[in-house]
C-alpha cells in the first residue's frame, strides 16, 4: 500500500530559486504533455481502464494552448503562477532521491556479423499487458506482462532463458551488439540510438517487457561485498561488468526483467518517448511513481547537493515535467531525469544519486490531494 500523502499550499516565492529558472524551457515541455492529456480526454471510451486526466489538468492544458509553443520565459512564468499551486509533501514514505537516465549511442548491425553477435529481441506476438504500461511501478513484485497460452496466460521467459536461447529461432531479432553489457544498460534506459554498419543512426524504444520484476544488479554487487556502496554509479557497473564477460552475464542475470525493443521511424524518431507517447526533453523530462503523481503535471526538484548538473554550479532547483515512469522508481518523492542523448548526459546521469525533495503544482481547482488518474498512452514504452 502507498504512503498516504499530505500536501502543504504554499506560494512560489517559497519555492528555492523559483524566479531564476527557465519557465519557458518547462512550458514547452508541459506543452508536449498536453497534447497527450487533451488527446485522452477527446478520444476516451467505455471500455476505457486507465482513469481519464483530472479535469483541472485538462483545463489547465487547454489554457497552455491559447499560449505560443515558444512563450517567452516570463509569459510561461506568469502562466504556471495562475495556472498552478506549489505543494510541498509530507507522507511517511522513503525521503526525496533523485537520480538519472538517458538515451546511449552504441554501435550495432541488422545482422549478425563479426563482432555483432548479441541481439535485441523485438516484441513477441504472444506477449501481453497484464497492467497498463504506466502502472508498472504500482504492482511491486507482480508480474506484469506474461505469455499468452491456449490455456491462459504463464510467466514469460527470464532474462537468464532469454539470453540462453529461449526465443532463438522466432525470428523476432531486432538488431545485433557487440557487448551484451551495452544492450543491458540500454535496458534499464529503456532507449538508444544505434549506429549501423553503414553509418546511419537510427533510434529504438521500449516495447514492452517480459513481465519479471526489475533487480537493481548495484544493490546486489553491495550485498555480496563485491563493490562498496559509495563507489556504485552506472559507470563503475560497466567497467567491473566488462572486466568479465562470464562474470558479468551471471550478475546480469539476476535482473530477471527483460526490455524488448521497437525502431522508431518518421515523427516519433524525433526523439526517445515517455510512458505518455510524449518526445521527452533532456532536464526537463522527469520519470515518477505513479501510484503517488499524475503523468504531465509539473514538478519543481530541489536539491542543494546536485551541483554537477549546472554549468554555473550550485543547488539544482529547476520546473520539472512527469512524463515518464520507471519500474525502480518507486516513493512519493523519488525522481528520474532525462538528461538527453550520447555520452555526456550519460556522464550526467551516471553520478547522479543526490537527496532533494518535491513541490508538485497541482492544476487550480484541483483537490489537494494526492491524484493517481493516469492519462491514456498506448502501452508500449518507457524503460524497466
Amino acid at each position: 500500500m502507498s504512503a498516504a500523502i499530505v500536501y502543504k499550499p504554499l506560494t512560489f516565492a517559497e519555492l528555492p530559486a523559483w524566479n531564476e529558472d527557465d519557465h519557458a524551457a518547462a512550458f514547452k515541455a508541459f506543452r508536449k504533455s498536453c497534447e497527450r492529456v487533451l488527446a485522452s480526454a477527446r478520444e476516451r471510451t467505455a471500455s476505457d481502464k486507465v482513469p481519464p486526466p483530472p479535469a483541472a489538468l485538462v483545463r489547465a492544458c487547454t489554457a497552455a494552448g491559447q499560449l505560443p509553443a515558444h512563450a517567452s520565459k516570463d509569459a510561461a512564468k506568469t502562466f504556471f503562477e495562475e495556472n498552478f499551486t506549489p505543494n510541498a509533501l509530507s507522507h511517511k514514505g522513503p525521503k526525496g532521491l533523485f537520480t538519472g537516465y538517458y538515451e546511449p549511442l552504441i554501435h550495432g548491425s541488422r545482422t549478425p556479423q563479426g563482432q555483432f553477435k548479441t541481439p535485441v529481441y523485438r516484441r513477441p506476438p504472444d506477449l501481453v499487458n497484464l497492467v497498463d504500461e504506466t502502472q508498472r511501478g504500482t504492482v511491486g513484485a507482480s508480474l506484469t506482462h506474461a505469455r499468452k497460452t491456449d490455456k491462459g496466460v504463464e510467466p514469460f521467459f527470464t532474462r537468464a532463458q532469454i539470453e540462453q536461447g529461449a526465443l532463438k529461432g522466432k525470428n523476432l531479432e531486432l538488431l545485433y551488439f557487440a557487448d551484451p553489457v551495452d544492450v543491458f544498460f540500454m535496458q534499464i534506459q529503456g532507449s538508444g540510438r544505434v549506429k549501423l554498419t553503414d553509418g546511419t543512426v537510427i533510434r529504438v524504444h521500449y516495447d514492452g517487457k517480459n513481465g519479471h520484476p526489475y533487480t537493481s544488479i548495484g544493490r546486489y554487487l553491495i550485498e555480496k561485498g563485491l563493490l562498496a556502496a559509495d563507489k556504485v554509479s552506472m559507470g563503475a557497473l560497466a567497467k567491473w561488468l566488462k572486466a568479465d564477460p562470464e562474470r558479468a552475464k551471471k550478475v546480469m542475470w539476476q535482473n530477471a526483467s527483460y526490455v524488448f525493443f521497437r525502431e522508431l521511424k518518421g515523427t516519433e524518431a524525433t526523439g526517445p518517448l515517455g510512458a505518455m507517447n510524449a518526445v521527452l526533453t533532456p532536464g526537463r523530462s522527469l520519470a515518477v511513481d505513479p501510484s503517488h503523481h499524475t503523468l504531465g503535471i509539473p514538478i519543481y526538484l530541489s536539491a542543494a547537493g546536485m551541483t554537477h548538473v549546472n554549468r554555473a554550479g550550485g543547488a539544482f532547483n529547476r520546473l520539472m515535467i512527469a512524463q515518464d515512469v520507471g519500474s525502480a522508481i518507486k516513493g512519493p518523492e523519488r525522481g528520474d531525469i532525462y538528461f538527453g542523448s550520447g555520452d555526456a548526459a550519460g556522464r550526467l546521469a551516471g553520478v547522479t544519486k543526490h537527496a532533494g525533495q518535491f513541490f508538485v503544482l497541482l492544476p487550480n481547482e484541483a483537490p489537494l490531494r494526492a491524484q493517481a488518474a493516469q492519462t491514456k498512452v498506448t502501452p508500449k514504452k518507457t524503460p524497466q
